[in-house]
C-alpha cells in the first residue's frame, strides 16, 4: 500500500530527506483558470483595469510565488529554480484566463508544489486586481498537468 511521504513511521510530519537523491532535471507544469464576467474580461484586455496590467501583475506574483514556495508550504524544501515560466491567456469560453505555469530546475527533488503555487498565486492576483468590478469571480481547476525528472519519472494527466 502507498505510504505519504511526509509522514514517519511514527505518524509524524517530517521533511523527506533528500541528501543521498542524485540530482536529476525536473520539470512541472500546473494549471488553473478566472472564471469571470465577459465584461471582466474585456476590460483587463484592453488594459484599463483601475489597478493597472492584470496580466503582467499576474505573471510576475506567480513568478515571486514559485520562488517563496518553501515558505508558503510546509516541508517543502527550498530549490534553486532555474526557470519559472507563467502563461496567462483568455478564454472567451469560460469567459474568463487561463494561467499555466512551468516552473524546472537540476536537483534532487520535485519541483510541482512550486508550479502549483505559481498558479495558485497568479489567479488570486487577478481576483485582486479585478475584484472591485467582478467579486463573483472563480478561482477553479487548479492541478498538476504534467511532471517529469526524479525516480518515478514522467507523469502526464490524461483524460483532461
Amino acid at each position: 500500500m502507498p505510504q505519504l511521504s511526509h509522514i514517519s513511521a511514527d505518524g509524524r510530519a517530517d521533511m523527506v530527506d533528500v541528501g543521498a537523491k542524485a540530482a536529476t532535471a525536473r520539470s512541472a507544469t500546473a494549471s488553473g483558470a478566472v472564471i469571470m464576467a465577459r465584461d471582466t474580461l474585456n476590460l483587463i484586455l484592453s488594459g484599463n483595469a483601475k489597478k493597472g496590467d492584470v496580466i503582467a501583475t499576474a505573471r510576475i506574483a506567480g513568478i515571486m510565488a514559485a520562488k517563496k514556495t518553501h515558505e508558503l508550504i510546509p516541508l517543502c524544501h527550498p530549490l534553486m529554480l532555474e526557470k519559472i515560466s507563467i502563461d496567462v491567456s483568455p478564454d472567451a469560453s469560460l469567459p474568463g484566463l487561463r494561467v499555466t505555469a512551468t516552473a524546472s530546475l537540476n536537483g534532487k527533488t520535485g519541483v510541482e508544489m512550486e508550479a502549483l503555487t505559481a498558479v495558485s498565486v497568479a489567479c488570486l492576483t487577478i481576483y485582486d486586481m479585478a475584484k472591485a468590478v467582478d467579486r463573483s469571480m472563480e478561482i477553479t481547476a487548479i492541478r498538476l498537468e504534467e511532471k517529469s525528472g526524479g525516480r518515478s519519472g514522467s507523469w502526464v494527466r490524461s483524460g483532461g
